[in-house]
C-alpha cells in the first residue's frame, strides 16, 4: 500500500508512462499489477487446510505460481528502470552539452575574439592590396605593348 509516488502505485494496478520527447511520440508505459491475495491468486488458508497433504500441496503449488509471477513483474520492472535510466543518462548528458554550448557562445573571451577580428581585418587588407598590386603590373605590362 505505501509503494506509491505522486499518486502512482504500480503495484496497485496503476499504469506509468514516461514521455521521451516534447510531441509524445517517444514515450514508455509501464503496466500496473494487482499484487494482493486475489491478484497473485491466494486464498486464506484455515487451521484445517494444513490436515491434508492434498490440500498442502496445493498451497504450495499456488505460492510457487505467486512466486513466479512476482519474479517475472520484478524482472519486467527492471527491465523498464534500465530503459528510464539509460534516458535518463542521456538526456542529462544532451543538457550539459547544449548549457556548454551556449555558455560558450555567452562568455566568449573579449580579447581572443578581438585579436581573431584583428588578424581577419589584416588578412583582408593584405589580400586587397595584394590584388591591387596584381591589377596594376597586367597594365604595367599592357603599356609596354600599346
Amino acid at each position: 500500500g505505501d509503494s506509491g509516488f505522486n499518486g502512482t502505485n504500480l503495484l496497485a494496478g496503476n499504469n506509468l508512462t514516461a514521455t521521451f520527447n516534447e510531441t509524445g511520440a517517444s514515450a514508455l508505459t509501464m503496466t500496473g499489477v494487482t499484487f494482493d491475495a486475489a491478484g497473485l491468486s491466494l486464498t486464506a488458508a484455515s487451521g484445517s487446510d494444513f490436515q491434508s497433504n492434498p490440500v498442502l500441496d496445493g498451497i504450495v503449488t499456488a505460492l510457487d505460481a505467486a512466486l513466479t509471477r512476482l519474479r517475472t513483474q520484478a524482472a519486467t520492472f527492471g527491465s523498464n528502470l534500465t530503459i528510464l535510466q539509460t534516458r535518463q543518462d542521456f538526456t542529462g548528458r544532451l543538457i550539459n552539452t547544449l548549457q556548454s554550448g551556449a555558455d560558450d557562445l555567452v562568455l566568449a573571451d573579449t580579447n581572443a575574439e578581438g585579436a581573431h577580428l584583428l588578424a581577419l581585418q589584416t588578412r583582408q587588407g593584405l589580400s586587397l592590396t595584394a590584388l591591387s598590386l596584381a591589377a596594376q603590373s597586367d597594365q604595367a605590362v599592357l603599356t609596354l605593348f600599346a
